[in-house]
């Protein structure tokens, strides 16, 4: 069973990085996007759970309402989600 989302995102690292973003998305939205993606390492070979967690965070609602938007943003999110797809559906023919 996967862990709720709630414990996930108490991880120390996550919760440094994440707080390290807190009031810096519009004038540094590129670098903020670069330390997501170093936290996260390469999409196809992270964690579920660092997966998830990012992509909890994408679609909070600062994200989700258009203040924080930039194409790096949405391509973060794009290749997260598809990992997750690819993940699932392999988790499915698996099964």
């Amino acid at each position: 069973m996967k862990k709720p989302i709630k414990e996930l995102v108490k991880r120390q690292d996550w919760q440094k990085l994440r707080s390290s973003l807190v009031g810096t998305w519009m004038k540094n939205t590129v670098q903020n996007c670069s330390k997501l993606r170093n936290w996260l390492g390469n999409v196809s070979g992270t964690t579920e759970d660092k997966l998830r967690i990012m992509m909890n965070y994408l679609t909070g609602s600062a994200f989700r309402i258009g203040i924080i938007k930039h194409s790096c943003i949405s391509d973060l999110r794009a290749s997260i989600s598809a990992e997750l797809k690819k993940r699932k559906y392999r988790k499915i023919t698996n099964d």
